[in-house]
């Protein structure tokens, strides 16, 4: 194995799928079993998405399971990636994510989004004060700030109402974006930014490129932070590479078709018959992802490392199988040379 120039930080992000034939009860235990082995293989941090309204995915509420995996863990940071903040009052997501940190010091982030996480009256239902008025989204994260910081504002009512419980550090902020709008506002209030390369892989590098050149240092980061988010997998078999993006591909369509309640098979992603438009959008989507063998992922994220200047990506993995999705993890740390967070020396786990 040769030497990397650049040491890479490999973080998880597990949107809780449910398999074929599986339940949101296996599919959780499976999020456990992903967790402790991040932990033991060295991986930064664990994010946990927000979704709604479909009967694919298990994870509604990242917050209750941040709580879980973190008890489950000892080094990794577990997190959000992300808080639809929209969704949600501030100061129950300041409350949430302040006695997580007093649970947890040290180990948790906050990540934060604006989209939906499902469908616009999913979206009125959890939060029927929801405008969906970017400039409501600004005071929210002005408000939020407030709450963490115990720093009196209009929004708490000039520090009439804390969150609690009061406590001496905070959850790591993060923005994540699609656009780059967001990384603006990342930049503004002195946040760490991930782009979500899996959602958009168009105009990724620009984003972060402006979110660094308008980052200004905040009392909780003094310098920009970025990471990448990717659709990853790794597999030391061509014919289990091959399958798996085909399964990616045939998953990915289907979003876009609105199947969001299709738990897809490779036997039905292989046995699809794409037309002339449908494979211009797989080519699109192949974008978003990384899928090879380890040699392939080495040269793939070192490609987007010097696209991105990054260090850090968020990988998330679908597999038909609950043993491949936690063989691709296995196989990235090894290719990788992740240190065991037990051994790891203190300087590196920070942010």
């Amino acid at each position: 194995m040769r030497n990397m120039s650049k040491q890479f930080r490999l973080s998880v992000l597990d949107q809780t799928p449910i398999r074929k034939d599986g339940d949101a009860s296996s599919a959780l235990t499976e999020s456990i079993r992903l967790a402790r082995l991040a932990d033991r293989l060295g991986y930064t941090r664990y994010w946990l998405s927000e979704h709604h309204n479909t009967t694919t995915l298990a994870g509604a509420s990242p917050e209750i399971l941040i709580a879980r995996l973190a008890a489950e863990t000892h080094h990794i940071r577990l997190g959000s990636g992300g808080i639809m903040l929209p969704n949600h009052s501030t100061l129950k997501v300041a409350e949430n994510f302040r006695l997580l940190e007093a649970l947890y010091p040290g180990r948790i982030d906050l990540g934060l989004g604006r989209a939906p996480g499902g469908d616009r009256l999913t979206a009125h239902l959890l939060n029927p004060t929801n405008t969906f008025d970017p400039q409501e989204y600004i005071k929210q994260l002005h408000d939020l700030e407030a709450f963490l910081t115990d720093t009196p504002t209009p929004g708490n009512f000039e520090g009439k109402i804390r969150a609690i419980p009061s406590i001496h550090t905070r959850p790591q902020l993060w923005m994540l974006t699609s656009s780059g709008e967001s990384g603006l506002l990342a930049a503004h209030f002195g946040m760490a930014l991930c782009y979500a390369q899996f959602i958009n892989p168009v105009g990724g590098p620009e984003a972060l490129r402006a979110y660094r050149d308008r980052f200004k240092p905040s009392a909780t980061l003094t310098e920009p932070h970025t990471a990448v988010g990717i659709f990853a997998f790794c597999s030391e078999d061509p014919q289990k590479v091959h399958e798996t993006q085909a399964l990616i591909d045939y998953r990915l369509l289907g979003f876009e078709k609105g199947n969001y309640d299709e738990i897809p098979t490779v036997a039905a992603a292989l046995a699809y018959d794409y037309t002339p438009a449908e494979w211009q959008r797989v080519l699109h989507n192949r974008r978003r992802t990384a899928v090879g063998t380890p040699q392939q992922l080495r040269d793939i994220f070192e490609g987007l490392a010097a696209d991105f200047d990054t260090d850090e990506f968020v990988i998330s993995t679908f597999t038909e199988d609950p043993a491949g999705r936690l063989r691709s993890y296995e196989l990235l740390a090894r290719e990788f040379e992740l240190t065991p967070a037990a051994i790891r020396p203190a300087s590196v786990t920070a942010l």
